[in-house]
């Protein structure tokens, strides 16, 4: 290449470069670039490839823009440039961009353009993100084949895929092999542990954890802390608040909220306020976790107080919210300020409107307070189609205040939502011999037998399973 050619390509690269840097590049424009890319043999820039794959992201091209450019018209770019755009990917909220990041890995592996590294965790993450087991599995074997088995990175990114997609103990199984760990290793087996729903597990990993000497970091304790909540473990989330205290960290708004949810959650409230109090940050999780907490703790009235406090702070209640302060109402008894505030719902006052949750929540304040009429005209005035939690609510006011016709129809409702659930019968078939109608138990008795369900003397009062129901919806 002569000067006078090296000179005009410089000056061609510089002059894209800073149209790429423009804060008000067009879509005409990157078309415009596109075509100088390809015309001086600048695909494989990767200073240009970084710029353009951004300025596409802004403008929302990266799927029709860059994409195209680097699988149609430019089939083997580097290395660099393949990563970069996986990772763009990878981190879109859209489905179908991150399956976009498989897809660019897929021409990759047909190209014969080889992975390094830095590109497994990128794929990985979409991977994760998608619940795509069957392809993470082959991507695995990719891993393996390739030598990357024992980079960190792509191992813990292996551990958060199967996680993700519930494989639990082949994480496990994943982990134990690790030459080495880190806290990121140690946190995604936590996490998987505690979405599965293995509380006791994930609280064991991270007490291993601890005596491996890997210290925690925010992550670690948030996942923690959630594991505590869910199992009622107070021991361990008051070792965790200590070691938060010990290690002067900041109560940021996500550790705090945590904190607040875990005490809550165990029956300690009024901890949960000291961690408010110190909070400097809140948003509408951290008041929505204060108001669950005393909805919990059946304090109906301090959950209405601060759910007004709320309101006053100008922090705009979500669906959550709503859900609490209704189901504080419900067990507090407060009937007319739950139908004050139900009504400012329907009315539209906090911008969505009811969901079956807040129904199920209304139906449980009226049955429980004897309105069992009020209570069944709402399910019927329903815009949305009733579920267990609303029928079993329905079920418990109409035992609780002996109504056996009604208790009738709510069991066969259940029934009919739940045919697999033997505690329904049970009822149904008790309600039959209260009211001294010992054909249709025997019905009953004969209907679960027909069906292979026997009687779970654990589960066999329904007020027990409507509890459990509508405590999940606080959960």
């Amino acid at each position: 290449m002569t000067s006078n050619s090296y000179s005009q390509l410089n000056n061609i690269f510089t002059k894209i470069l800073n149209l790429l840097n423009k804060p008000c590049i067009s879509h005409a424009q990157i078309s415009q670039i596109q075509a100088q890319i390809i015309h001086h043999n600048l695909h494989f820039n990767t200073t240009i490839a970084h710029y353009f794959i951004s300025s596409c992201k802004s403008l929302g091209l990266l799927n029709s823009a860059a994409f195209t450019l680097y699988t149609k018209l430019i089939k083997k770019p580097h290395i660099f440039i393949c990563n970069t755009l996986i990772q763009e990917f990878s981190h879109s909220e859209v489905p179908l961009m991150k399956q976009n990041s498989i897809s660019f890995y897929a021409h990759m592996h047909k190209e014969g353009i080889f992975p390094n590294n830095y590109t497994y965790p990128f794929v990985l993450k979409s991977l994760s993100d998608l619940k795509e087991l069957k392809l993470g599995q082959f991507v695995h074997t990719h891993i393996v084949k390739w030598g990357f088995a024992c980079d960190i990175y792509v191992q813990n990114s292996l551990l958060n895929l199967y996680a993700s997609c519930g494989e639990i103990e082949f994480c496990n199984q994943l982990f134990d092999e690790m030459p080495q760990r880190d806290v990121v290793s140690w946190t995604v087996l936590i996490m998987g542990y505690r979405d599965c729903g293995k509380y006791g597990d994930a609280l064991a990993v991270f007490e291993k954890m601890r005596d491996s000497g890997v210290a925690p970091n925010r992550v670690t304790m948030v996942n923690a802390l959630s594991a505590c909540a869910s199992c009622g473990a107070l021991d361990m989330g008051v070792w965790i608040h200590d070691h938060i205290r010990r290690s002067g960290w900041e109560m940021d708004v996500i550790l705090g909220t945590s904190l607040i949810d875990m005490y809550g959650k165990c029956g300690k409230i009024e901890h949960g306020f000291w961690v408010f109090q110190e909070m400097k940050d809140r948003n509408v999780y951290t008041w929505n976790a204060v108001i669950r907490g005393l909805a919990l703790a059946k304090s109906g009235e301090e959950a209405v107080r601060w759910f007004f406090i709320m309101e006053r702070e100008n922090i705009k209640p979500d669906e959550v919210t709503l859900v609490a302060v209704l189901c504080a109402c419900a067990y507090s008894g407060m009937v007319a300020q739950g139908r004050e505030i139900f009504s400012q719902l329907m009315s539209g006052k906090y911008g969505f409107p009811p969901g079956v949750k807040h129904y199920a929540c209304m139906v449980d304040l009226l049955a429980r307070s004897g309105h069992l009429e009020d209570a069944l005209r709402m399910i019927k005035e329903m815009p949305i189609e009733p579920t267990k939690s609303v029928w079993g609510a329905l079920l418990a006011g109409c035992r609780l205040h002996d109504n056996q016709e009604l208790s009738e129809f709510a069991a066969w409702k259940l029934i009919g939502l739940a045919p697999r659930n033997p505690a329904y019968y049970v009822v149904l078939a008790n309600i039959y011999g209260e009211m001294e109608r010992w054909n249709d138990a025997e019905k009953i008795r004969a209907l679960m037998k027909e069906r292979g369900l026997s009687k779970d003397l654990g589960s066999s009062s329904v007020e027990l399973e409507d509890q459990k129901d509508l405590l999940e919806l606080l959960r």
